[in-house]
């Protein structure tokens, strides 16, 4: 199954756990069901549209999802995902 890594600020929304295995075959696959099972999550990830948020990066091994096929982007079962949230800084 392909890992979803969930970074340390996230992780109050998935009970202190640090990754998430799912089965889907694409990204928006994998961040639905994580956001199914972890619903607390949605509304720090999705937009009012069900839309990976515009600050949120997500990166498919090395690679930003934005550079392939966004959340069409396939997603094999061996895979690690990240999520990468906005940090403000000043």
């Amino acid at each position: 199954m392909a890992r979803i890594i969930i970074p340390t600020p996230l992780r109050k929304f998935t009970n202190n756990q640090s990754s998430f295995e799912t089965q889907a075959s694409d990204i928006q696959g994998a961040i639905e069901d994580l956001t199914t099972t972890h619903s607390d999550l949605a509304k720090h990830l999705l937009d009012d549209h069900n839309q990976i948020r515009s600050f949120i990066r997500i990166y498919l091994g090395e690679e930003d999802i934005n550079v392939l096929q966004k959340e069409k982007t396939s997603v094999s079962p061996d895979a690690t995902i990240s999520i990468i949230p906005a940090i403000a800084g000043g």
